[in-house]
């Protein structure tokens, strides 16, 4: 059976594609769909592997040799066509602009999905700054903001002509939980998308259609679907939501996927089965230890040492003098870190080299398959490279992991910050409103959302061991991202960082594929030992008024 195309919109790195190209013999991605410049070029380093991979897998020591920093490009002579056709896959096109709408459809017609007779997919998520809660809190403080005037709120129709004009079988769109209660002309935007996703025709101004045209909306959580002609009001929207850490992501990612199906196709959704929740521990496992740098002063690792090392000596003096009894615990675990902190002197690099315990499998067999393919050919951690942080945030750094390690949770506010020197330039500080400024992803479970405010600084993101008293590498974030280890963000670390914070799991959307794979072949998914499934489109009875809980940007 021939692999069913993909078209992959506001793609990002690219974890969606990853996820279902990764489908052994399933799904070929025609274009993904991309309008940031660095973003495009790790989908175009990507594609090239994946051709390289299936086309000519014997000449893949050329995408390695780049990896491994042996040479100054991806491709030779023998490869440079498959360069060239990775470009033609991977394009900077922006979406709602005259010539990126044109550049598509051109793609569209090119892989001939105009078909109505051939199945293929449709996958992305529309830009989420309009939708989510911190984009939204940002935009009150601007007095001349009208959410109806921002372009932003309607970028899924750019999803939604593609899908009027071109009826994809199935397709799946992606956004973050703010997307359910945002709001324009004082209604929720969601019950625009729901009504206009599930009749594309209609909501586009054509003639209504019929089972070809319309979609039916899917949880993949429960089963439940919205049909056209549902009221959304009596849906209940939570039911899209999806919880990424009780599906086997080190990550408590929380977001909105649907899955539309054409009316035609009549099979059974199929959803996710849950899975024990892995840890942040099961997820980074094997990565070598490194050191932060120091910024606004001079670095080398003698002065790091230095620095970090007086500042557990005034932790501990702090903590002993003042008969912190409830931080006595913490000494043990900051002692160690001062230990740990005198072997470290590198601080990695954007290609690290491995040494020989580094190639050790991982003990979760599922991560180990997953994120250590092809690890025998890297030579190296790729993005694996510390950023630098000022002394006095070292000095909280240290502590707040040496404080998780003994209360096994993230201090919060300043009563769990009230020891000398932690306190942070806020003048709100006692008030709540930074509570989580710094945050340490814990050892044993789940990480919180790796979003792309990790970009900005590494404060809520504060590596859990506190001999190394950093945030997060690009390569720690892609690992809690499911990204395997072979895959290489371009641009500067910011910009990794911020492809990173933005993507979709590749190990969920792989999950995710295998539904969809089995609603292109037709076939009735077995629900007998799922128990979340619930074959309802019935709104949930109990409190259908979405929580500022269930709604906040994680």
């Amino acid at each position: 059976m021939s692999e069913t195309k993909i078209i992959d919109l506001f793609a990002g790195p690219g974890g969606l594609g990853e996820g279902f190209s990764s489908l052994e013999n399933s799904f070929e991605i025609v274009v993904s769909a991309e309008m940031d410049t660095h973003a495009r070029s790790t989908l175009q380093l990507r594609a090239f592997f994946r051709l390289l991979q299936k086309e000519r897998p014997e000449l893949l020591s050329d995408y390695y040799q780049f990896c491994n920093g042996e040479t100054d490009q991806a491709y030779s002579e023998q490869t440079e066509d498959l360069w060239i056709r990775s470009e033609e896959e991977a394009r900077q096109i922006k979406l709602g602009s005259e010539e990126g709408n044109l550049e598509l459809e051109e793609k569209i017609t090119q892989a001939a999905l105009h078909n109505k007779n051939k199945d293929w997919v449709l996958i992305g998520g529309p830009p989420c700054q309009a939708y989510s809660l911190v984009g939204r809190a940002r935009n009150k403080g601007n007095v001349d903001y009208k959410a109806e005037d921002d372009h932003r709120h309607f970028l899924y129709k750019e999803y939604l002509k593609i899908i009027q004009k071109h009826s994809p079988s199935v397709f799946i769109m992606e956004n973050v939980k703010g997307i359910l209660s945002s709001k324009v002309h004082g209604r929720p935007i969601f019950h625009d998308i729901l009504n206009d996703l599930s009749n594309p025709n209609k909501a586009l101004g054509f003639e209504e259609g019929d089972a070809n045209t319309r979609y039916r909306i899917c949880s993949l959580v429960t089963g439940e679907t919205f049909h056209y002609g549902d009221n959304p009001k009596a849906f209940d929207a939570r039911k899209f939501i999806i919880k990424s850490e009780n599906y086997g992501i080190p990550q408590a990612r929380h977001r909105v996927i649907l899955l539309g199906i054409r009316e035609d196709i009549s099979v059974s959704s199929g959803i996710l089965k849950r899975e024990a929740p892995a840890s942040v521990q099961e997820a980074i496992q094997g990565i070598p230890p490194i050191r932060s740098t120091l910024s606004r002063s001079k670095d080398t690792p003698n002065d790091w040492k230095i620095t970090v090392s007086d500042h557990i000596d005034d932790l501990v003096s702090e903590i002993t003098s003042h008969s912190e009894l409830q931080l006595k615990g913490m000494i043990p675990h900051l002692k160690k870190a001062k230990r740990e902190i005198k072997k470290r002197s590198d601080f990695g690099s954007l290609r690290y080299c491995k040494e020989l315990h580094d190639l050790s499998s991982m003990d979760n067999p599922v991560f180990n398959a997953w994120y250590q393919k092809d690890s025998n050919k890297l030579k190296v951690w790729l993005n694996h490279q510390s950023r630098g942080h000022m002394s006095e945030d070292l000095r909280r750094y240290v502590y707040a992991s040496c404080f998780a390690l003994t209360k096994d949770k993230s201090p919060k506010g300043h009563k769990e910050f009230a020891l000398p020197g932690l306190r942070p330039e806020h003048k709100n500080w006692e008030t709540g409103k930074f509570s989580d400024r710094f945050r340490v992803q814990l050892f044993k479970t789940p990480s919180t959302t790796i979003t792309s405010h990790i970009s900005k600084d590494g404060h809520y993101f504060i590596h859990p061991d506190p001999g190394q008293c950093r945030s997060l590498t690009v390569r720690e974030a892609a690992r809690l991202q499911t990204f395997p280890d072979n895959y290489f963000f371009q641009g500067p670390r910011t910009e990794q960082f911020k492809q990173v914070g933005n993507a979709v799991p590749p190990l969920l959307a792989f999950k995710i594929a295998k539904i969809v794979k089995a609603i292109i072949n037709r076939e009735e998914p077995d629900f007998t030992d799922n128990p979340d499934y619930k074959n309802t489109k019935k709104a949930d009875p109990e409190n259908l008024e979405l929580n500022q809980f269930d709604l906040e940007l994680a």
